[in-house]
């Protein structure tokens, strides 16, 4: 019968596999159709990702057999830290370096698996440079092309986003590595982002850019930067302010869309099957060939599956947020005819100063948490997903 796979093809293994995969997440349907999430929360989010994680980790053994233990001794013993001589500084990543590979081993202790990140990128090693030891990471990226709460925010039209873009990054790896995420670093680290430093360094990589999408050069200025939750909600985001300055602002939700519960796996499989077809979304992946293309493929396939896309309306609706490097950044973003107003922009050094003295040394003298207890050596067991104290305050996209 037409439209219907033998029981024994490639196609019918990949429906079975991807009902089997569903099915072990906990998702079920309602009576429309639409998957209904198995509980609410931020363990159910990382029960959600378990599988992509545990893919990646595989995938990443002969990377942390090789750095894994020459990355330790960056990252610091809670005792030998003093919360008052904390200094926090940025350290920009050059791709193929040990810096590069103590970044990503930091990543892999998240539990949540962190994107790679596409187009125009920025990775950074927050530095603690009195303690010499990593507080955490940062980087930024091209921000995805369609995201209703910004555009709305903003003002933009399609014609207007294409054009204008260039001036937004979206932070899709940021937070603090133990012990300094118990000190409410992830708060201090964030901060990092609307900094002069970051500025700068965005106007020297990409200040003369030519645009993926529009193919026209631009004098481009980082006016605004992006991030979204990986849980759902998020308390180191919300509200961040230092002496009045609003560091990031809410400015909605995600609409509960996306791709994370599709595993690498099944998107290699998911791909294999287009090319057999000759799709051409099956090798498609350079930015400026179509936005979010991971997602356009995975629904490419679902089409040709005959198998109902509403299967990639997950239901979790992350929090966005926004921070304005500019002062007049949104009228900047939606007309060409304003210069950014950078001139209330702190640099690094003195935002981390008002970071410590603002949470991490009152956390501290709290005695809310044992930040002191905590030891590198337990890295290796946080990278395996066997301890449960000492997550970092984590984000990823995806």
């Amino acid at each position: 019968m037409a439209g219907i796979a033998k029981p024994f093809s490639p196609e019918a293994a990949l429906k079975r596999s991807l009902r089997a995969h569903l099915r072990q997440l906990g998702f079920t349907k309602d009576e429309a159709g639409e998957l209904v999430l198995p509980g609410v929360g931020k363990d159910m989010i990382r029960r959600m990702h378990r599988g992509q994680r545990r893919e990646r980790l595989a995938a990443a053994q002969p990377f942390l057999a090789r750095a894994l233990e020459r990355a330790l001794p960056s990252f610091a013993d809670g005792a030998e830290i003093d919360p008052a001589k904390i200094r926090l500084r940025l350290r920009l990543i050059k791709s193929g370096t040990p810096e590069s590979d103590l970044f990503r081993v930091a990543t892999l202790t998240w539990s949540v698996p962190v994107s790679a990140g596409f187009g125009r990128r920025m990775r950074y090693l927050v530095w603690d440079e009195v303690h010499d030891r990593l507080a955490g990471v940062i980087a930024l990226g091209d921000p995805v092309y369609n995201l209703s709460v910004r555009d709305s925010l903003i003002g933009w039209n399609v014609e207007d986003r294409a054009k204008r873009l260039v001036g937004i990054l979206d932070a899709y790896v940021l937070g603090a590595v133990p012990p300094y995420n118990f000190l409410l670093g992830g708060k201090a680290i964030a901060c990092l982002i609307r900094s002069r430093d970051v500025y700068d360094d965005f106007r020297r990589l990409y200040g003369q850019s030519v645009g993926v999408i529009s193919r026209q050069a631009k004098q481009a200025h980082l006016v605004a930067v992006t991030t979204t939750s990986s849980m759902g909600r998020s308390s180191v985001y919300n509200r961040l302010r230092l002496e009045g300055t609003s560091y990031f602002e809410r400015i909605g939700f995600t609409e509960g869309w996306g791709h994370f519960h599709i595993t690498d796996t099944l998107f290699l499989r998911m791909r294999d099957f287009l090319r057999d077809r000759d799709h051409r979304y099956a090798d498609m992946h350079k930015f400026g060939e179509g936005p979010n293309w991971r997602l356009r493929t995975i629904r490419a396939a679902l089409s040709a599956l005959d198998f109902d896309e509403n299967i990639l309306r997950h239901g979790i609706k992350r929090e966005v947020f926004i921070s304005k490097l500019a002062a007049n950044a949104y009228d900047v973003l939606r007309t060409d005819a304003h210069s950014p107003d950078i001139a209330q922009l702190l640099t690094v050094a003195e935002i981390s100063d008002l970071a410590r003295n603002r949470w991490m040394i009152p956390r501290a003298d709290r005695g809310e948490v044992d930040y002191r207890s905590w030891r590198r050596d337990k890295i290796p067991l946080l990278i395996k997903g066997r301890l449960e104290t000492g997550r970092i305050a984590d984000r990823s996209s995806g």
